[in-house]
């Protein structure tokens, strides 16, 4: 059975191995169909995800199809097309017993702790599969990026008196933008690159942007004030990864005012605690995966035309294509939202 391997940073190998097992009584036989590029995998091949191990099958947006099925499993059935639930947890830990399996102590999400879907088919639990009757196999694929958006939207909770600002307009960063605008909140988007910002007001019709200037972030901080009549994000959003927007992130919150770190860095992040923080009274948050429930209510939300996933996915390749064509996806000039993999 063929998959690709990341043996090491920027070292893809196209390989055999072996066929999955019989389904365990609440496993399922998955054929993979379509996989989604995101900013984890980017950072795996890069050697700059923390969380990422080699070598490893990478791949966890997923859109498949249910072949087989073990003995106990009643949530799907054979020829079920699935979006795929790739965070592991062990259902006993504390986290889990308290419903917070995004948190699992023994977590792993596939295709970066333990081996993903760049393959054509395997075993995987059964309750990590979300049915869908009507969405294709690349809309599928697709749920689990919107799945951190709708995460990390939940933490801050928005009303649709309050503003949102979402810093970064990458995948994960326009997976924010979707739900904040769900949420009926007024949305805002800053970001360094006038083309990611142009994306934001022409696909996605939010036409409040701010072209941040990180040489003179005080331009930024004025043109939000502006925007919101002096009184600036009642929820922030960093997207970003970078530990200096991070920590910058605190300046752009209103009296008390939330704030939301959806990117991942292994850096640390510094901000002024008396003048801002505890000044504001503000809240920080974390946003890590997404729960069960984000899942399903995407499906929803996709199939009612509430989600436009067609300005996301930009690029496509085959199997047999992609170890060649992925570096180019990582060229900004290439304006990439969301590439897929068609195995099949």
């Amino acid at each position: 059975m063929k998959a690709i391997s990341l043996d090491a940073p920027e070292k893809f190998r196209q390989c055999d191995i072996a066929e999955p097992a019989e389904p365990a009584a609440d496993q399922a036989l998955v054929r993979i169909h379509r996989i989604g590029i995101c900013g984890t995998d980017y950072g795996g091949y890069l050697g700059k995800m923390p969380f990422f191990s080699y070598p490893r099958i990478p791949g966890h947006e997923l859109g498949v199809e249910v072949l087989k099925v073990g003995s106990a499993v009643t949530n799907v059935a054979v020829g079920d097309h699935c979006a795929v639930e790739p965070y592991i947890n062990c259902q006993h830990c504390y986290a889990c017993r308290r419903g917070h399996t995004n948190c699992c102590e023994s977590h792993k999400t596939l295709g970066v702790m333990c081996d993903g879907g760049l393959t054509e088919r395997m075993l995987l639990p059964a309750r990590k599969l979300h049915v869908s009757r009507r969405l294709s196999f690349e809309q599928l694929a697709l749920v689990e990026t919107l799945a951190i958006g709708c995460h990390a939207i939940d933490r801050a909770a928005p009303t649709s008196q309050e503003n949102v600002l979402v810093i970064g307009a990458g995948p994960i960063g326009l997976s924010v933008i979707e739900f904040a605008r769900l949420s009926g909140a007024r949305t805002i988007v800053m970001d360094t690159n006038p083309v990611r910002l142009e994306f934001v007001r022409e696909q996605m019709r939010v036409p409040d942007t701010i072209q941040l200037d990180v040489a003179n972030r005080e331009a930024s901080l004025g043109e939000l004030s502006r925007m919101t009549s002096g009184q600036l994000a009642d929820v922030v959003v960093d997207a970003t990864g970078s530990h200096h927007s991070m920590g910058d992130a605190l300046a752009y919150a209103a009296i008390r005012g939330r704030v939301v770190y959806v990117g991942i860095t292994q850096q640390n992040v510094t901000f002024p605690h008396a003048p801002i923080m505890h000044r504001r009274e503000l809240t920080l948050l974390a946003s890590r995966n997404a729960l069960s429930r984000d899942f399903s209510r995407i499906i929803e939300l996709i199939e009612a035309a509430q989600i436009d996933t067609v300005p996301w996915i930009t690029h496509h390749a085959n199997f047999a294509d992609m170890i060649d064509v992925f570096p180019s996806w990582l060229d900004p000039n290439s304006r990439v939202i969301k590439a897929i993999v068609n195995v099949t």
